[in-house]
C-alpha cells in the first residue's frame, strides 16, 4: 500500500474517533481530510461511502439509545432535502457557502456556550427544521452533521440517544445522497479497492470512541460537541481567507 494511502486511513481513523466522541459523526473531519488526497468529487462520493460505514458502527454500538421520534421528525427531512441538495452540487459553487455555513455554525456554537443552561424544545418544527438544514447541506458540501450536532446539542440529549439517534438519521442521509453521487459519476471503480480499509476503520475507530466516551461526563460531551464546530468551522474560515 503507498504511504499516501496509509496515511489517509490514519488520518480517517482519527476523524471517526473524534466524530464519535463529539456526537455528530466524522464527516466535519473526514471532509477537509479527504481532500487533500482526491478532487472535489470524489471527496463527496468517498464521504458518503465512509459514512455509511460509520453510521452502521454507531449503530451497532450505541442501538440502545435510539429515539423513534427524533429519528422520524427530524431525519425524514434530512432524508429529502440531502437528495435535493445533491443534485444541486452539481452546479453550485461551494467554497462560498461553506463559508457562509462556517461563520453561521461558529455564531450559533458560542451562542450555545454563553447560555449552555438554556434548552431548545423538542418541538417538531425544531426537528424537522434542523433536519431540513443538515440534509440539505450534507448533500451539497459534503457535511451537514455540524447543523444536526447543534441541533441536538441545543435539546441537550443525553450523549448515547444524541449519537444513536444521530447515527441512524445519517444513515438515511448517507445512502440517499451516495446514489446520487453515484449517478453524478463522482464514484470511479478504484473505489472499491478503499472499501474493505474504510469498513475497518469506522468500526475501530466507533469502539475507541465509545470507550473513550463512557469516561465522560455529560457536560463534558456537550462542551466537546460545541468545541469541534467552532475549531471546524474556525478552520474552514482561515483556508477560506488564506
Amino acid at each position: 500500500m503507498e504511504e499516501r494511502f496509509i496515511l489517509f486511513y490514519t488520518l480517517a481513523y482519527l476523524a471517526e474517533v473524534i466524530g464519535t466522541i463529539s456526537g455528530f459523526g466524522s464527516s466535519i473531519l473526514f471532509v477537509p481530510i479527504a481532500s487533500l488526497f482526491f478532487d472535489f468529487e470524489k471527496v463527496l462520493g468517498i464521504t458518503a461511502l465512509f459514512h455509511i460505514f460509520s453510521n452502521l458502527s454507531k449503530i451497532a454500538f450505541f442501538k440502545k439509545g435510539i429515539n423513534k421520534e427524533i429519528v422520524l421528525k427530524l431525519g425524514i427531512p434530512a432524508i429529502v432535502f440531502v437528495t435535493i441538495g445533491a443534485v444541486m452540487s452539481k452546479f453550485v459553487a461551494q467554497k462560498k457557502l461553506e463559508l457562509i455555513m462556517s461563520i453561521s455554525l461558529f455564531i450559533i456554537a458560542i451562542f450555545l456556550i454563553i447560555y449552555s443552561k438554556k434548552q431548545i424544545k423538542t418541538t417538531t418544527r425544531n426537528l424537522i427544521t434542523g433536519g431540513v438544514l443538515s440534509g440539505f447541506f450534507a448533500g451539497l458540501i459534503g457535511t451537514g452533521g455540524a447543523i444536526r450536532g447543534l441541533t441536538l446539542s441545543a435539546f441537550h440529549l443525553e450523549k448515547n440517544i444524541f449519537i444513536a439517534s444521530s447515527a441512524l438519521i445519517d444513515l438515511g442521509v448517507d445512502s440517499s445522497r451516495t446514489i446520487v453521487y453515484y449517478l453524478n459519476g463522482y464514484m470511479s471503480k478504484t473505489f472499491l479497492i478503499t472499501l474493505p480499509f474504510l469498513v475497518a476503520v469506522s468500526i475501530a475507530g466507533t469502539w475507541t470512541g465509545k470507550k473513550i466516551l463512557s469516561k465522560i461526563s455529560q457536560k463534558v460531551f456537550q462542551n466537546i460537541v460545541l468545541g469541534v464546530v467552532i475549531l471546524t468551522s474556525a478552520v474552514y474560515i482561515f483556508n477560506y481567507l488564506k
